[in-house]
């Protein structure tokens, strides 16, 4: 049958070609899929089907990375989303209900904290603060009541570091789902599942991307808890849309590489400047000073490109070193291939009373380093000329 110009502009090779066997992953950039047929629709309504109908609910692209960070995280199952907080809210809010109780640590990123203490409080779900201590001893804290236990390890910014799997012994014993934010570990240097985690999230942003060009979350898990926060995600909306899909997966072909080298670069970092007299303590997990080093050396293979000081001189010492970083960039978020300085009091902490600072361990003073790919020793002549 003859078209117009008009009409074979638009659909002319819009069909999938057998002959061609991609080497990386096409980008399905389209919202909506077509149907041959009512009886194909009705297929795939009934679940006889593997076709697509929706991008906001199933992408080929968005997939397609799924399926290659649930076998990063050694899971089942994924779901990505449009945001680190978008995967935390489709999470908190597609696995609790009116009466439940989220038990979370008191030092975890601050957005995450909101949404437990603001949010979900609104809608009949308590929240409960727990310190470290009482995330050393879980099985003491939890409560018949308690659906989910929240935790990050290495926590944002101080570097803590939580058992994980005793976290999630207590929770399988209560019956409640334990969650861990692996955003700084990145699955390269820890993988909670494997240590009985029942959801493991992402802020895919990071360490995932590793390129500071997308923004994107993740949860994986096993395909029965991924399979119950689909509904929430497609309702929600947070889906990723299929171009920053096929940026993060870009991004992940070379997570190892780039994780490793941050690794090496963030330790030879942290040994040189706990030695430093400017600095009053250097918060990091690989350090044997650390207080949570022996947790950290069973859970982890690699410490992370994560370090945080804490600057002699309180907060007009750390503003003052600061300003005058010249490789090192001042920005907020962390995990790329460039290194970043943010203030915790001025970022994630912001408006947080003394007291909440406390509860947190984070001091004023506190500069939080995001390590990436450059020469280890421009980094440390860099931190060592804006110290003074």
């Amino acid at each position: 049958m003859a078209h117009h110009p008009e009409t074979d502009v638009l659909h002319r090779g819009e069909g999938a070609r057998p002959e061609a066997s991609p080497l990386t992953t096409p980008i399905y950039a389209t919202s909506t899929f077509v149907f041959d047929s009512a009886e194909d629709l009705e297929a795939y309504q009934e679940g006889r089907s593997d076709k697509y109908i929706y991008t906001r609910y199933a992408n080929p692209t968005v997939q397609a990375v799924e399926e290659k960070l649930a076998m990063l995280e050694r899971g089942e199952a994924a779901i990505v989303t449009s945001s680190g907080m978008a995967a935390t809210a489709t999470a908190l809010f597609g696995l609790l209900s009116a009466g439940d109780e989220v038990v979370c640590s008191a030092a975890i990123y601050g957005g995450t904290l909101q949404v437990i203490t603001r949010y979900l409080s609104r809608f009949g779900v308590t929240p409960r603060l727990a310190s470290l201590d009482g995330l050393a001893s879980p099985e003491r804290i939890l409560t018949p009541k308690t659906r989910v236990v929240w935790c990050e390890s290495p926590i944002n910014p101080t570097l803590r570091c939580v058992d994980i799997r005793k976290v999630a012994e207590a929770c399988r014993a209560h019956g409640a789902i334990s969650i861990v934010d692996n955003t700084f570990a990145s699955p390269v240097n820890q993988q909670p599942l494997t240590l009985g985690v029942d959801l493991v999230m992402h802020s895919a942003t990071k360490y995932l991307n590793g390129h500071s060009d997308v923004t994107a979350g993740a949860l994986v898990g096993g395909r029965e808890i991924i399979e119950r926060l689909h509904p929430a995600r497609k309702l929600f909306g947070g889906v990723l849309e299929p171009m920053s899909a096929y940026a993060l997966g870009r991004g992940m072909k070379t997570v190892f590489l780039r994780v490793e080298r941050q690794n090496a670069n963030a330790m030879y970092l942290a040994e040189q400047l706990s030695e430093d007299a400017r600095v009053a303590s250097v918060h990091y997990p690989g350090l044997p000073s650390h207080p949570d080093h022996a947790i950290a050396a069973r859970q982890m293979s690699g410490f992370g490109g994560m370090l945080t000081i804490d600057v002699k001189g309180g907060y007009p010492a750390a503003c003052q070193v600061f300003n005058r970083l010249q490789v090192i960039k001042r920005a907020a978020s962390l995990g790329g291939t460039e290194s970043l300085c943010s203030q915790p009091v001025l970022t994630s902490q912001y408006g947080l009373s003394d007291e909440e600072l406390d509860a947190a361990g984070v001091t004023r003073g506190m500069l939080r380093l995001s390590i990436g790919i450059e020469h280890r020793d421009d980094l440390l002549a860099d931190l060592q000329q804006a110290l003074g």
